[in-house]
């Protein structure tokens, strides 16, 4: 088991907050962009 602190971490595109990878990520890792689902209902809001 891998500890929470080795975790990939990115940073969220609309409220710039750090979150760490989750296993229902794991394939799509790379398209991941969004911290939550509130920040991936708010993209086109912020500006």
């Amino acid at each position: 088991m891998r500890k929470k602190s080795d975790l990939p971490v990115k940073d969220c595109v609309v409220c710039g907050r750090p979150f760490t990878w989750r296993k229902k990520w794991e394939k799509v890792w790379d398209e991941v962009r969004y911290c939550s689902d509130g920040c991936r209902k708010r993209r086109g809001a912020k500006g």
